[in-house]
């Protein structure tokens, strides 16, 4: 029985009592029926039976029940306070702490190769690790065979492993042998290069700035923007993910800072109609006007929305994973509005990147008040710089954010795979050894069914 908050002390007491006196007598009556209907033989049992039946007592169970009365009284006072002790409560279910790595294109090498392949999720495994974020989608590719990228002919080949197996299927079916989960990570959302089949062969699928331009530079260099608002463009994403959940045993599917569009873009022909037939007005030549703002991001939502319900379809458990950066900078210049995703219960898991050197700067990024908010409802993470190629991060500083992650609550991903432990200036075993202590213990993620 839960007390309401509105009882003074002395409610609480007298309840409590009347509560532990019920139970009291409820307790004496059980043991006295119990003693009535136990013997040690069976032939006493009969004879006392009988006699009750009859109205009549036998000394002896007068002078048994007496000389017990005490230990009865003990048994159950001990009974009321085990009782009370193990009072149901309302729990919440403890969310699973996400420890990921993502595997980017720079990790093929090592990816394509099973056996390498095997030797790197059984080390992730010992190092506590408990997700996989393999990129399925980069510079307009897939990253497996796919009908619908050959039955678009935006895609000459075919990824494929050293043995010309399918790599996708091999680190499902390896990281799924070591308890990991493999949540496909769709890298470039809308992003694409200037130079990929898909942009060649589809140009109408892509939106444009003001001026006419259709290209943006980003950290992959020089790319174009397919049309989020474009129907044709939704079908294909969609095409693209459904393939994905019914060929593979995946455990979801992530989206990054990339299923998003920069606000300059939106002013092509099919959006400029398409804003003008709803709302009688021509797009602000402000592109960080509120209103076009909010209107194209809500149209990139209700996107989301539907890509959700048709993944969850096909599977009803897979997670739905979003790594936009922090809220204010998604939603100003990249039209993401992920927090209200999340609201909308659509997000099952976040994975804010926070790709900062300053220590200060990082720890107010992750205290801000959007991933306290979020954290409360999902699993919620912090996407931190395990170091590149040509600007490796130091064990140090990798431990003192992840720390500072774990001491609010939040899980990590790493970004990304080969820079664990290569182009780094520690040697391998201090790598590891660092990594090791910051996962100590395991912690198992439940799987998609």
């Amino acid at each position: 029985m839960v007390i309401p908050a509105k009882y003074n002390a002395q409610a609480k007491s007298i309840m409590l009592v009347d509560k532990m006196t019920h139970r009291f007598r409820h307790n004496l009556m059980q043991m006295h029926k119990s003693l009535l209907n136990t013997s040690f033989k069976r032939t006493k049992f009969n004879i006392l039976s009988l006699s009750w039946q009859r109205g009549k007592r036998i000394n002896w169970h007068h002078q048994l029940v007496k000389s017990l009365f005490p230990l009865l009284i003990l048994i159950s006072f001990v009974a009321v306070l085990w009782g009370n002790s193990f009072t149901p409560v309302t729990a919440q279910t403890p969310r699973q702490e996400i420890r990921g790595v993502w595997i980017t294109n720079n990790d093929l090498n090592i990816f394509k190769d099973r056996q390498k392949v095997q030797d790197s999720v059984k080390k992730l495994r010992q190092l506590n690790f408990n997700t996989l974020y393999p990129v399925v989608w980069n510079s307009g590719y897939v990253m497996y065979p796919s009908v619908v990228a050959k039955r678009l002919d935006i895609q000459p080949f075919v990824f494929r492993g050293s043995d010309g197996h399918d790599i996708l299927a091999d680190v499902i079916d390896k990281a799924h042998r070591q308890n990991l989960l493999v949540v496909p990570w769709f890298e470039f959302g809308f992003m694409a290069p200037p130079t990929s089949e898909l942009a060649l062969n589809k140009p109408e699928w892509f939106t444009q700035k003001r001026n006419g331009s259709q290209t943006s530079i980003s950290a992959a260099g020089e790319v174009m923007w397919l049309n989020p608002f474009h129907p044709e463009v939704q079908q294909f994403i969609t095409n693209l993910l459904l393939e994905l959940a019914n060929n593979y045993d995946i455990d979801g599917i992530q989206f990054d800072d990339h299923m998003s569009l920069p606000h300059e873009f939106g002013y092509d022909k099919y959006t400029v109609a398409l804003y003008r037939q709803e709302t009688k007005k021509n797009p602000p030549a402000d592109a960080q006007d509120p209103e076009w703002v909010s209107w194209r991001a809500n149209k990139i939502t209700d996107f989301m929305v539907r890509l959700n319900e048709r993944v969850k379809q096909i599977k009803p458990k897979a997670i739905f994973s979003v790594s936009p950066n922090y809220y204010d900078f998604a939603y100003k210049f990249q039209l993401q509005d992920w927090l209200n995703w999340v609201r909308l219960n659509i997000v099952d898991e976040l994975i804010v990147q926070v790709y900062r050197e300053n220590q200060d700067q990082f720890n107010a990024k992750i205290s801000r008040p959007e991933m306290q908010e979020v954290q409360q409802i999902i699993p919620t993470g912090v996407g931190i710089m395990a170091g590149l190629r040509t600007k490796p991060v130091s064990m140090r500083q990798i431990k003192s954010q992840v720390r500072a992650a774990q001491q609010r609550g939040l899980g990590v991903v790493f970004f990304y795979y080969e820079s664990l432990w290569n182009n780094s200036s520690e040697p391998l075993n201090e790598r590891l050894t660092g990594f090791k202590s910051l996962f100590p213990y395991p912690a198992l993620r439940l799987a998609a069914d």
